[in-house]
């Protein structure tokens, strides 16, 4: 058995890859695919890349462009999730901030730095038309760091997808305030160049069996009670989440890597743009 050792945030947008595990799909491959969950999202993943903790990561895609350019030594395979991520912002349910506006020169929870919620952070500012020069950050690392960090006063907001985000709204820990989207398809596969070197035929592989599963996905009867079941949602919630998401099987689109790093630039979230080629991985 090849042993592969692949990373993703423990949410929703990645139960085909717990299913295919599951069936044997890819141990009828003669490969070994272990799921390792990182609630501290996207700057926790891209540090286990570079650390080679893992060989492929179902990451946020202005993440893995910006510490591609930064030096991780990983390449984008192809789209996993072609729709927005709709980000959540949120602040402690008895906070005095009540509308987006209020929230300037606040001070923003974020997992960590070169995280999606630093860099959306940016994004949110911007579109507010904030200085993006004056925000301020707290680091919490997941989800229930943000929690401690709002209710204690030493952050005011927090980004974090909406739907998994949603419960803690529900039941009285945060109030969210607005939404979000960022403004390209929100998920990539990415695998370690090292990788991609030495075992390219079974990444062909895991492919040909996670794109195969996400083409039907949705078809899968009672899809909508598995998920609400398997991460604690409201079936209502998830049947909304469903239709507004796509799974891709397709490779990224080099229109999209010079948008996504014209905005990244203009933030000042990289130094540099590179040539689209150099962060992809062509097969």
């Amino acid at each position: 058995m090849n042993i592969i050792k692949i990373g993703g945030v423990p949410e929703h947008f990645n139960l085909p890859w717990h299913l295919t595990i599951e069936d044997g799909s890819y141990a009828k491959n003669n490969i070994q695919l272990e799921w390792i969950d990182f609630p501290g999202g996207t700057g926790a993943m891209c540090e286990a890349l570079r650390k080679q903790e893992i060989d492929i990561a179902i990451i946020l895609t202005e993440g893995i462009i910006k510490d591609i350019i930064d030096g991780n030594p990983s390449k984008i395979v192809q789209e996993y999730i072609q729709t927005p991520l709709i980000w959540g912002i949120h602040v402690d349910a008895n906070s005095q901030y009540y509308d987006i506006s209020s929230l300037e020169n606040t001070k923003v929870a974020i997992s960590r730095y070169g995280s999606g919620s630093h860099l959306m952070s940016y994004i949110n500012a911007q579109n507010q038309g904030w200085d993006t020069t004056t925000l301020q950050f707290e680091v919490v690392r997941n989800l229930n760091g943000a929690v401690e960090a709002l209710t204690n006063g030493t952050a005011d907001y927090f980004m974090w997808e909406h739907f998994t985000t949603k419960p803690f709204a529900d039941n009285g820990t945060f109030r969210r305030v607005a939404d979000c989207p960022t403004p390209w398809p929100c998920f990539v596969i990415a695998v370690r160049e090292e990788i991609l070197t030495t075992k390219e035929k079974d990444i062909r592989v895991i492919l040909e069996i996670i794109n195969s599963t996400t083409t039907d996905f949705k078809k899968i009867p009672s899809i909508d009670k598995t998920l609400s079941n398997r991460y604690e949602q409201q079936l209502e919630d998830i049947q909304k989440w469903l239709q507004l998401t796509e799974w891709s099987q397709s490779d990224i689109a080099q229109e999209t890597l010079y948008l996504i790093q014209k905005q990244l630039y203009s933030l000042n979230i990289i130094d540099r743009k590179v040539d689209p080629k150099t962060l992809i991985f062509e097969f």
